[in-house]
């Protein structure tokens, strides 16, 4: 049958029957065939797309997830000549064991995932409840499960004709937001019958987003029982060759920090924009968290506080890395109190910017 599905009554797995639809009227009223192919239609669908983790912390589910992530040429730009046999004869031989470890550091041993994906998830059931029958809430990752492809047709299933796809990105980067929808898009390019579809824009400089990361951190300074010196802004870094190209990441990254340094009403000594996580020997964005980090330390810093507003959830890169190798960084050289401040996750404040976004973009659709 040609159903139009009402918010209010669909329900999860209900079966369509094909001889139901005999006498039932289609979308312009006209009576449909017996024989017709069952269709739902007429809902709205979101879809958050946040980066991925593996489904395990030992050596092959990590090296899988490496595999699937390093082999992105959104990710890694190098000339597949030269990229491929490093990749395939040695990263991938010798990352998985360290990464895994890595992992297991900070992994959700109770439900046996990553922390991305216990907070995505969350994130995902919270706006569900915000929004209520309004429109079907499904997250996906880009690397790793559950797969973008899969969760699309999930929402086809459940009659999304129209889905609004929200890359969890403030920031816009081709390795980020550009290779989640590529994902999106690859998928729909398998589809006779394809949703309308929609992306919602990067928000690094929404007021929202800017006074919720604001807000955090003031919450999150008050809870210590030392006041920082110094607020590092630490971003995931990119190749500095990207920004040459033409990725907007770096100026949003820069601009972000400086909307919430100014909304704080610090000084540009007391709060830094820094970048974190580079890889391989290629120059990338400056200046590095880590090497700024120890700097600071040896220079008579002994209050340090590093928050990550490009991060929608907390991860490996900021639970592992800026709380776990950075603190150290900064302890070994001299520093005394260090503190992380959380990402928003699936917090009140968090959620509060997700919901204003999809919100935003559904206009005109609900």
């Amino acid at each position: 049958m040609n159903e139009r599905v009402e918010p209010a009554t669909l329900q999860t797995g209900q079966a369509i029957l094909p001889q139901a639809s005999a006498g039932i009227a289609g979308a312009q009223g006209a009576p449909l065939p017996a024989e017709h192919p069952p269709v739902r239609w007429g809902r709205v669908g979101v879809l958050l797309m946040n980066l991925g983790t593996p489904e395990g912390t030992s050596y092959w589910p990590m090296r899988r997830y490496l595999k699937e992530f390093l082999s992105d040429r959104r990710v890694i730009e190098v000339p597949r000549l030269i990229w491929w046999p490093l990749l395939n004869l040695i990263i991938l031989t010798k990352r998985p064991g360290p990464k895994g470890r890595d992992y297991a550091s900070v992994w959700n041993n109770e439900r046996d995932e990553g922390p991305l994906k216990t907070i995505t998830r969350g994130q995902c059931e919270k706006l569900q409840a915000a929004m209520g029958d309004s429109v079907v809430v499904d997250w996906a990752m880009r690397y790793g499960k559950p797969e973008v492809s899969l969760r699309i047709q999930a929402l086809l299933d459940q009659g999304c004709e129209r889905i609004l796809l929200v890359p969890l990105y403030p920031q816009y980067a081709a390795a980020t937001s550009a290779t989640a929808c590529d994902q999106a898009f690859k998928a729909l390019m398998q589809m006779r019958w394809q949703p309308t579809v929609r992306v919602s824009p990067p928000y690094h400089d929404d007021p929202v987003y800017i006074e919720a990361i604001a807000r955090s951190i003031r919450e999150g300074l008050a809870k210590l029982d030392f006041e920082p010196e110094v607020i590092l802004t630490s971003f995931h870094g990119v190749p500095k060759s990207y920004l040459l190209k033409g990725d907007p990441y770096h100026c949003q990254c820069v601009k972000t920090g400086r909307l919430i340094r100014e909304a704080l009403g610090f000084s540009p000594e007391r709060m830094r924009v820094t970048f974190q996580s580079r890889f391989g020997n290629e120059e990338w964005l400056k200046p590095y968290t880590d090497e700024t980090v120890q700097a600071l330390a040896r220079s008579g810093v002994k209050r340090l506080a590093i928050v990550a507003p490009g991060f929608t959830a907390d991860c490996l890169e900021t639970l592992e890395e800026l709380d776990g190798e950075n603190r150290h960084y900064f302890e070994e050289n001299g520093g005394e109190h260090f503190a992380y401040i959380p990402c928003l996750n699936d917090s009140d404040l968090g959620m509060r910017v997700i919901e204003h976004i999809v919100r935003r973009e559904l206009q005109g659709w609900v």
